[in-house]
C-alpha cells in the first residue's frame, strides 16, 4: 500500500511537468545577453534566436543586460522565474571566470542556473603587430626570455579570456610579458593594429579580416585543434606547447529549477539550429566551431573550464586594481 501511495504522489508530481513540456512553448521566449548589441556572445544569441523562433513556432526576443563582465545580466537571469520563458546566452569570461574575480555575486554560478547547452567556442589567435620581428611561437617565445617584461600585450581586460589566455601562456612558457588592459576586445585589438601593443590574443572572427590585410601577423591558434577557417595555422600545443588549451565558449543556461524536460527540448533544438546549412555557413564565416549536446556535457564543461581558470586566476594573483 505505501509503494502504491509513493508511486501515485509521484506521478502526480510529474504529471505538471510533462503536461508544461507538452504544451511549450506557448508564448514568447526571452534570450538575456549579458553583453552589449555587436560582440560575438550578442552575434551567436542572434543567429540562435532567429533559428529557434522558426523552428518551435514562438518568437525568441533578445535582451541585452550589459555591464560588471557580464555579472549583470546574469543575476537578472537568475531571478527570473523558471518557467521556460526565460534564458541566459553568455560566455564563459561569466559562466566559468568571473565568479573567481567578483567577492560579491548574487548569484551562484551552479546553483543559480540549469545548464541547456554548450553552443560553441570561438578560437583566440595569438597576434602580433606586423612591425614586431617573430614568424612563429617559438620566435615570440625566445624574443620574450630574452627581453623580460619588454613585450607588452593589450587584452579586453583583467578577468577576459584574451587575459588569461596570455597568462597561462606565460605560466606554461616560463616567459613574462607586461599587462595592458582595454575595456573591451575592440579597443585592445585597435590598440595592437596600432602598435601600441606588441601581442594579443585575438577572438578569430576579428583576426581574421586583418592577418588577410596584412595589419595583424598571426602566429597560432588558442584551441587543442586546428580551426577550419584557417586550416594552415598551427595551435600553440602543436607550435611547442602541449597541453596549451583556451577559447572563447558560448552556451544558453535558464534559471535553477526550469524543467529539465524543458532544458532538454531546447537543447535538442539547438542542436538542429547548429546542424542547418545556413547557420554552418555563418557560423564559419565568424570563426565559431559549433558543439551543441545535453545539458550534461555543458555541465561538465562548465565545472572543468571553471576549475581550470580558477586555479590561473589564484597561481597568478589576478585581481581587480
Amino acid at each position: 500500500m505505501l509503494i502504491r501511495l509513493l508511486a501515485a504522489s509521484l506521478a502526480a508530481l510529474l504529471l505538471p511537468l510533462a503536461a508544461v513540456a507538452q504544451d511549450y512553448p506557448n508564448r514568447p521566449i526571452k534570450l538575456i545577453v549579458p553583453w552589449a548589441p555587436g560582440g560575438s556572445t550578442d552575434s551567436l544569441g542572434r543567429i540562435l534566436a532567429q533559428k529557434l523562433s522558426e523552428q518551435m513556432g514562438q518568437l525568441w526576443v533578445i535582451e541585452n543586460k550589459p555591464g560588471a563582465t557580464g555579472t549583470i545580466g546574469h543575476a537578472v537571469a537568475a531571478r527570473a522565474m523558471p518557467d521556460g520563458y526565460t534564458f541566459l546566452f553568455a560566455s564563459n569570461s561569466t559562466f566559468s571566470i568571473a565568479s573567481h574575480l567578483y567577492k560579491d555575486l548574487t548569484y551562484d554560478d551552479v546553483k543559480s542556473f540549469t545548464p541547456v547547452s554548450w553552443a560553441g567556442f570561438n578560437a583566440q589567435i595569438l597576434s602580433v603587430h606586423p612591425s614586431v620581428p617573430v614568424k612563429s611561437y617559438a620566435e615570440l617565445v625566445a624574443m620574450a626570455k630574452a627581453k623580460p617584461g619588454e613585450i607588452n600585450f593589450s587584452t579586453a581586460g583583467i578577468g577576459s579570456t584574451s587575459h588569461l589566455a596570455t597568462e597561462l601562456l606565460m605560466a606554461m612558457a616560463g616567459i613574462k610579458m607586461t599587462h595592458v588592459p582595454y575595456k573591451g576586445g575592440d579597443p585592445s585589438l585597435q590598440a595592437v593594429l596600432a602598435g601600441e601593443t606588441k601581442m594579443s590574443f585575438v577572438d578569430i572572427s576579428s583576426a581574421v579580416p586583418h592577418a588577410t590585410a596584412g595589419k595583424l601577423r598571426p602566429l597560432a591558434t588558442s584551441t587543442a585543434r586546428r580551426i577550419s577557417v584557417m586550416p594552415d595555422l598551427p595551435t600553440i600545443a602543436e607550435a611547442g606547447l602541449p597541453g596549451f588549451e583556451s577559447m572563447t565558449a558560448f552556451a544558453m543556461f535558464a534559471p535553477a529549477g526550469t524543467p529539465p524536460a524543458i532544458a532538454e527540448r531546447v537543447a535538442k533544438e539547438i542542436d538542429k539550429a547548429l546542424a542547418t546549412d545556413d547557420v554552418k555557413r555563418i557560423l564559419k564565416v565568424q570563426g565559431v566551431e559549433p558543439v551543441g549536446g545535453p545539458p550534461a556535457d555543458l555541465a561538465a564543461f562548465q565545472k572543468a573550464d571553471s576549475a581550470k581558470w580558477g586555479r590561473i586566476i589564484k597561481e597568478r594573483g589576478i585581481k581587480f586594481e
